[in-house]
């Protein structure tokens, strides 16, 4: 006697038992193969809604094709009722007792994606054929053994005319959307909300990552039309997001590899020669070259060769302004983009918000140095070095206010 033989003769025989709507689930031995069966619970058998709508859905099983989908035989007692349904050949259990067995298999790499994308699939495919599934819990998703695959079974929207919907979910009640329990406008975010539910259960086990967090928040919106309007939406939602995550992730890391390069660089690079100047520039009466109508670009580009050393002088002294220029207004906007997110309300949940906000302030910042350094006609290269010591210098002004200011 193997380990599932010996558990089953423990539990009458039955194996993987969980409770769905319509009746209990279990694997059991049949003419000495295992089979999975479902027992129809005999009090809803005695309401004639009930009765109708499950052989109603026992003809509509046999027409639907969509992998995730299990199909099953009804077995009718002697007063023309199912009482059992006999599902296909295959070793499948519940979420639940998948979780309970193995925790640690929600951390395994792209269970979670290949969960929700799998349900997004069936249900869409549902939908498609007029079908709600309703109720998406732990208890109602089974899972094949094996590779974890999601199979879904009999769906909810078979039974809308029965009067007790909450009578009928028991305590997977939570996982169905209210209207449904209010007998309200039934259309396709019903089961958005009840697959949000779900989800929150898997994550459960482990962390949310920020792309589901936001994303699962409004698909379980107590309103309807607070919450996407398909499954699809949703799916695309995490998407869109884990995306954006990425760009603003590589942008960073661009920004830092710059600082670092530029550490290098002002270790590197020996300090330039002081050189005090006898004659001054021309144009040097006012302290803001730009407010006295300077232009880089007027400097135009001319030979070395060509002009006179009070000429190449003055051209030094141009560029210097310019560069003096740049600075101080680029420092400016720094310090308003950067103050954006270096206050004290962001930084109080910063571990959430800084990878979905990043991206925006990082181009913020460059747009803001690629405009100002072509005004000032610096080149990309340098616009990019002073920016960096700026961002940095700005950057560590910031936090270092932030820790006085706690």
């Amino acid at each position: 006697m193997n380990y599932e033989e010996m558990l089953a003769a423990k539990n009458e025989g039955k194996l993987n038992k969980t409770l769905l709507p319509i009746g209990e689930y279990y694997r059991v031995q049949i003419d000495g193969k295992y089979r999975a069966v479902i027992d129809v619970r005999p009090e809803l058998n005695s309401s004639i809604a009930f009765s109708g709508a499950l052989k109603t859905e026992c003809e509509r099983n046999k027409t639907l094709v969509n992998r995730y989908q299990l199909h099953y035989t009804p077995v009718m007692n002697e007063n023309g009722e199912v009482e059992q349904l006999e599902v296909e050949a295959g070793v499948f259990l519940s979420m639940e007792q998948l979780l309970n067995e193995n925790p640690a298999v929600v951390a395994e790499k792209g269970f979670i994606d290949n969960t929700l994308q799998a349900l997004v699939d069936i249900t869409t495919y549902l939908h498609s054929q007029g079908i709600r599934h309703i109720c998406y819990s732990p208890k109602t998703v089974m899972v094949r053994k094996g590779d974890h695959a999601v199979m879904l079974l009999s769906h909810g929207s078979f039974y809308l005319a029965m009067d007790d919907q909450r009578g009928l979910y028991g305590d997977d009640a939570v996982f169905v959307a209210p209207e449904v329990l209010e007998h309200g406008t039934i259309d396709d975010r019903c089961d958005v909300y009840s697959i949000g539910k779900f989800m929150e259960t898997i994550f459960q086990r482990g962390g949310m990552s920020v792309e589901y967090d936001k994303a699962l928040k409004k698909a379980t919106s107590e309103k309807p039309e607070d919450r996407y309007d398909t499954p699809q939406a949703l799916w695309k939602a995490v998407q869109s997001r884990r995306s954006m995550i990425r760009s603003g992730l590589m942008l960073l890391a661009a920004v830092i590899v710059a600082l670092v390069i530029f550490e290098i660089y002002t270790e590197l690079v020996p300090e330039p020669t002081q050189v005090e100047y006898v004659k001054p520039a021309p144009r040097q009466a006012t302290d803001d070259l730009l407010d006295d109508g300077f232009k880089p670009e007027d400097l135009g580009v001319v030979s070395a060769d060509s002009l006179s050393e009070e000429d190449l002088e003055a051209q030094r002294v141009y560029k210097a302004k310019a560069e003096e220029i740049f600075r101080k207004n680029y420092e400016k906007e720094a310090d308003r983009i950067l103050s954006k997110i270096y206050n004290k309300d962001y930084m109080n949940s910063t571990e959430k918000r800084f990878a979905a906000e990043s991206q925006s302030t990082i181009e913020e910042l460059m747009k803001v140095q690629q405009k100002m350094g072509q005004e000032a006609s610096l080149t990309p290269e340098r616009a990019q070095l002073i920016a960096s010591e700026i961002i940095e210098r700005v950057t560590n002004e910031k936090k270092k206010q932030l820790k006085n200011n706690k």
